[in-house]
């Protein structure tokens, strides 16, 4: 009989159990669930609810099963529904009734929420301190490449020339926004839903404030009728890890396109890439490719849970069994491509030669010449269109902007003087604003983010 079928007169039908049951999967929550459990039998003693023996017996055949879970000496069966139940029957027959005792002014809907916003708070400075080493990947990266030439590129077209280092930073800037959304949302969930029991809290003494304690919560939430229902901290898990991955997604697609013949500006390690079954020549991004892969079951995790909170009423549903599953697989697939990410990154070869080569295609110093005559006073639209003369020259040339003579860009128009300079080196050193690819400030960008690193430890 079900530890809750007192009022039912027949056995749970087996295809219910396996239909209704969540234990194969939230069995991952064991040890959330044993600490919430010794922590709200210890409040239930202090309380004088139940005694210090009988909380010191709960305690230690709670420990006991932790020690049997963990050394797979612990016996699942489906039919206990989820892992509250599975641990509190356990519980029962190790030390009797007064394991029984433990389910007082609480209730499952109560314990799922504090098990598994628990996990997820874990999970979040899981993914703070995975985050804070990719981008100090990147900032190594930047620092020895501070200088090395690289085609900027809108459009996937060849733009302006800056630096590699500076295209680093560009995604430690991105990794920093989703280092912060994890900590922020660590900071707003850290909230204990203990004590709300169904929904309407309980009749007995008991002492949230004494478990947000023992728990490291906080504080209490203050509305039980949402505390139970409440998924938002499973679902900005999930929305930050979409964002994450798609970040990920967006440098994954870069070194994809890096590593191809036709661009040759990096080089990945063996150790992180394939061969072919096939082709014995073939040597495939298959770590980036993965990555980008990944990317839509986890957005797709996140689409999950939001269509299932969408239309519960309040309080507790069944539907609200369907969080876990997304999340854990979202977590693990989070994790796992940051890291393989960052040591794919830290063992490729950045080859500098065919960056430099790269850059002299596509007239990348166009606009440094239109500044160049804006500067003599030439209205912007009019120095554009003298710009566009010079590109045309080159290209009858068969060259690129910055090889033409100066001789060559005084006869598209006599304004453009001995001063100009249209070398790349120039270009990229000449953009000095704030947040610029210039060398200089792309130093400051570095020891922004290793300043930034140092005060996040």
């Amino acid at each position: 009989m079900k530890l809750w079928g007192g009022r039912f007169s027949k056995q749970a039908a087996k295809l219910l159990d396996e239909f209704n049951a969540s234990l194969p999967f939230d069995k991952d929550l064991y040890l959330e669930d044993i600490e919430g459990s010794i922590a709200h039998s210890a409040m239930l003693a202090k309380q004088g609810i139940i005694t210090k023996e009988e909380a010191d017996k709960i305690k230690e055949g709670l420990l006991e099963i932790k020690k049997e879970i963990e050394n797979n000496e612990f016996k699942w069966d489906i039919s206990d529904e989820d892992i509250h139940m599975a641990i509190e029957k356990r519980l029962i027959e190790l030390i009797g009734d007064t394991g029984k005792k433990l389910h007082t002014a609480r209730s499952r809907n109560d314990q799922v929420a504090v098990d598994f916003r628990r996990w997820v708070l874990k999970k979040n400075i899981e993914f703070t301190k995975s985050i804070k080493e990719l981008i100090k990947t990147f900032v190594d990266i930047a620092k020895e490449h501070t200088n090395t030439l690289l085609p900027g590129m809108t459009h996937l077209q060849h733009a302006q020339p800056i630096s590699f280092g500076y295209h680093m930073l560009a995604y430690a800037s991105m990794f920093k926004r989703d280092y912060e959304r994890f900590k922020q949302s660590f900071e707003r969930n850290n909230i204990n839903p203990l004590g709300c029991a169904a929904l309407a809290g309980t009749p007995h003494n008991i002492d949230r404030f004494e478990t947000t304690k023992t728990l490291d919560f906080k504080e209490p939430s203050i509305n039980c009728l949402d505390t139970v229902s409440d998924r938002d901290f499973a679902l900005e898990i999930l929305f930050n890890i979409s964002m994450l991955i798609m970040h990920a997604s967006r440098i994954a697609e870069e070194m994809i396109i890096w590593s191809t013949s036709e661009f040759a500006f990096i080089t990945l390690s063996d150790e992180y890439s394939t061969g072919s079954s096939i082709m014995p020549q073939k040597k495939n991004p298959d770590v980036p490719e993965l990555i980008r892969g990944k990317t839509g079951r986890i957005y797709g995790n996140l689409m999950a849970l939001l269509t299932v909170m969408k239309g519960l009423p309040l309080a507790y549903n069944k539907d609200t069994q369907e969080d876990k599953e997304g999340v854990f697989d979202s977590v693990k697939n989070g994790l796992i491509s940051i890291e393989i990410l960052k040591e794919a990154l830290k063992t490729m070869t950045i080859n500098k030669e065919n960056m430099l080569k790269a850059t002299k295609k596509g007239h990348l110093t166009a606009t440094d010449l239109a500044d160049y005559l804006v500067n003599k006073g030439i209205p912007f639209r009019e120095a554009h269109h003298i710009t566009g003369r010079a590109v045309a020259l080159a290209e009858s040339k068969g060259a690129d902007l910055s090889e033409l003579s100066i001789n060559e860009l005084k006869s598209i128009d006599e304004r453009i003087g001995d001063d100009v300079n249209l070398t790349l080196e120039n270009s990229m050193n000449s953009r000095k604003s704030y947040g610029a690819t210039a060398p200089s400030r792309v130093k400051e960008q570095i020891e922004y983010f290793e300043k930034f690193l140092k005060e996040n430890k």
